[in-house]
């Protein structure tokens, strides 16, 4: 699904900031990987490199066998909207919609017709548990439930691979096990292939296997097995071992 091969990336200036040095990384279909790290460490570079907002120094990145950073500016914006989901941690909704209306973009950009986009919305508001707001605009909601719709807009043109930075970075703790469990879900009966950048160690936990990115480099990597509640210790301590600010780590307790 997504290949990451010897990826570095140097930002130009005065002094030249080197974010990312050889990064290698390969994701399987239907896999849930998370990626983390301290502040700084470029977790947030890569993400947004595989995303295509932004272009690797050196090496190559290639989804489903196919490098994007090769595309036309038309073919790049089609791939992005036809492959790829994106989950926000400030959710990315526009005000002026509602929830449906914000759901249904990535299709209105598409030509979609109206009667399959409002079916598609609606299927997805079910799974997602979010029907009862579809009329409602982004301020009459909460936290949660916005990026649940968030969510659910980044899956109604069924995506290859999901992309979320932080999603629940600005959810109190109750919203944010809703949204992880969701995402969770989504990944099983789904098979969406996702990435996830967290700080959140909870959050974390339930990825299929946390990768550990240092000063712009691979640290190292574990795997969930059965056990979460073992899982979530293990990121604790690995988190604890690379050092960082105390802020770089949640203090939440599964």
């Amino acid at each position: 699904m997504l290949k990451i091969r010897q990826v570095s990336k140097v930002y130009e200036g005065r002094i030249a900031y080197r974010a990312l040095s050889d990064i290698n990384l390969t994701v399987e279909d239907n896999e849930f990987v998370g990626i983390m790290g301290p502040s700084g460490s470029g977790k947030t570079t890569l993400l947004n490199m595989i995303a295509t907002i932004d272009e690797p120094t050196t090496g190559e990145i290639l989804i489903n066998g196919e490098n994007p950073h090769r595309l036309k500016k038309e073919k790049l914006a089609q791939f992005r909207r036809r492959e790829l989901g994106f989950v926000f941690q400030d959710f990315n909704l526009l005000h002026t919609l509602t929830v449906e209306e914000n759901m249904v973009l990535p299709l209105t950009l598409d030509g979609k017709k109206v009667s399959e986009m409002k079916e598609k919305a609606k299927n997805i508001a079910k799974k997602l548990g979010i029907t009862e707001i579809m009329n409602k605009r982004t301020y009459e909601i909460s936290g949660g439930q916005a990026q649940r719709a968030a969510v659910a807009r980044a899956m109604i043109h069924t995506p290859k691979l999901l992309l979320a930075d932080e999603p629940t970075g600005n959810l109190d703790s109750k919203s944010s096990k809703d949204v992880m469990e969701m995402l969770e879900s989504i990944n099983e009966k789904e098979k969406t292939t996702m990435l996830l950048v967290t700080h959140d160690p909870q959050a974390a936990s339930y990825c299929n296997r946390v990768v550990f990115i240092r000063d712009g480099k691979f640290y190292s990597e574990i795997h969930r097995g059965d056990n979460r509640q073992a899982f979530f210790q293990k990121i604790i301590d690995t988190l604890s071992l690379m050092g960082g600010d105390s802020n770089d780590v949640s203090s939440v307790r599964v």
